[in-house]
């Protein structure tokens, strides 16, 4: 089995604070919400926040095993659609996997780049390419309530690589 390194995604990069900022935030939005972040659904951001890989549900669990108590699959696919739903995590529809959200999406738009070489996923804002998007679903009577967008392909690391680097 793959097993994620809990890297930092740049050279320079806090993993600790960046995790301790998730959690923060996740804290203000479910406050905002009037919603729980109940002790599980925060274990459940840290383990997806542990590394900036994609991770499957049963990966998450796997982490969580190592902790303590191995948790019901059910407990775990609950507590990331309540993630998902609070735009903590974005779900990677082509990887079945899940991956902490790094930003605040004013808009609703996120683009994340997969690397097909190494897994990590770097999240952007989708800005004004999404705008478009937007506009032809509402000519077909379609509220859009939320866009993201998968990009595949190499990180700069991944495409060294692939030249002889």
């Amino acid at each position: 089995m793959h097993q994620p390194a809990p890297l930092p995604a740049h050279p320079g990069h806090d993993h600790a604070a960046c995790t301790a900022d998730l959690i923060a935030r996740a804290e203000r939005i479910c406050a905002r919400r009037g919603s729980r972040l109940t002790a599980l659904r925060r274990e459940v951001l840290e383990m997806v926040a542990e590394s900036h890989e994609a991770a499957g549900a049963y990966e998450i669990i796997d982490r969580m095993a190592r902790r303590g108590p191995r948790p019901a699959p059910m407990t775990v696919y609950r507590a990331l659609d309540f993630l998902a739903s609070h735009d903590l995590v974005h779900k990677i529809e082509s990887r079945n996997a899940y991956i902490a959200c790094s930003r605040t999406h004013a808009d609703g738009a996120a683009v994340l780049l997969v690397c097909d070489g190494c897994g990590r996923v770097e999240e952007l804002e989708a800005g004004d390419p999404v705008e478009g998007l937007r506009q032809d679903a509402r000519r077909v009577s379609f509220e859009p309530r939320r866009v993201v967008a998968e990009v595949l392909g190499s990180c700069a690391s991944c495409a060294g690589k692939g030249r002889g680097a």
